[in-house]
């Protein structure tokens, strides 16, 4: 079990919290395991919407497999040492042995005391983007971007986009497939990170809510490498061939087949990357022959 570390600071953001851990819960209930821990240095947080959160105050030491997030806090200024030197030195030390360190909105303060940010690019709330880049001349702040990674440093732009932060990681453990069912479960989109130029067809076209095509979107991404006729996936949905397709380009702005078509071109690119031949990563996906490869290639 992996364990997701909130470190919390006075007057942080309810939502800066609240929706990081519920990504990663909701992962948890669809068979991912995450154990949520919340520490701080006094037991109990009063947040800037005036809720108090209670915390550990005896920090754990994280394996490499666990995510430290500290989530972001009211102020119109980035705080110059948000957290004790100690904290510090931990946050420091847990990036130091290999595990991911992130960031909402003004967490990227924390970040920065620690050393993570000298080096590297990030990013944080646009209304303190100046002032990260004055306070850490040697990071790279990058502006109008949902969220940053940079070596195990992810930093996001604040609020809601820690959702999309945790989605992304949640992503990058476990597939594209298992973040969109979390963002699915979860009725937010799947949106795409202004930071990179492309993402798996699995969440790119999966920012909509159609429920159906997000059922239809589940079959074909567990079966794409096979033959799915349209006739079988609206029966496994319930619905007539004409509805499904009027909805999937409704929702999506693709077809079925072509959406199939595309993480078959996606798995064979991979293939092909790690060193197999066109041929055979294109039967490895479903094609009989490199031809349909080379053609979707060009078409994209």
């Amino acid at each position: 079990m992996s364990q997701v570390v909130f470190v919390l600071v006075p007057g942080l953001h309810l939502l800066d919290l609240a929706g990081p851990a519920q990504v990663f819960s909701t992962a948890s209930d669809l068979g991912c395991a995450y154990r949520s821990v919340y520490v701080a240095e006094q037991p109990e947080v009063t947040t800037a919407q005036g809720l108090p959160v209670r915390a550990d105050v005896e920090w754990p030491q994280p394996g490499t497999d666990d995510l430290v997030v500290v989530p972001g806090w009211r102020s119109p200024r980035l705080r110059p040492h948000p957290l004790h030197p100690d904290g510090a030195r931990w946050l420091g030390a847990h990036h130091a042995r290999g595990g991911t360190v992130a960031s909402v909105c003004a967490g990227a303060a924390a970040l920065g005391q620690a050393g993570l940010l000298d080096g590297r690019r990030c990013t944080t709330h646009h209304d303190l983007q100046d002032e990260l880049a004055l306070r850490y001349p040697r990071a790279t702040v990058v502006r109008d971007v949902l969220y940053v990674v940079d070596d195990r440093v992810v930093t996001s732009a604040g609020i809601a986009s820690g959702v999309d932060l945790a989605l992304h990681l949640v992503a990058l453990r476990h597939g594209p497939s298992l973040a969109a069912r979390v963002a699915r479960q979860m009725v937010v989109y799947a949106r795409r990170n202004g930071d990179e130029q492309q993402i798996s067809a699995m969440l790119r076209f999966r920012s909509h809510l159609d429920d159906v095509v997000h059922r239809v979107q589940d079959v074909i991404d567990a079966r794409f490498t096979g033959p799915l006729p349209l006739a079988g996936l609206a029966a496994e949905v319930g619905v007539s061939e004409r509805t499904l397709t009027r909805s999937f380009a409704a929702a999506t702005g693709t077809t079925p087949l072509r959406y199939q078509q595309l993480l078959r071109l996606e798995s064979a690119e991979r293939l092909v990357s790690h060193g197999a031949t066109a041929e055979a990563a294109a039967r490895a996906v479903g094609f009989t022959d490199a031809r349909m490869l080379r053609r979707l290639r060009a078409r994209s």
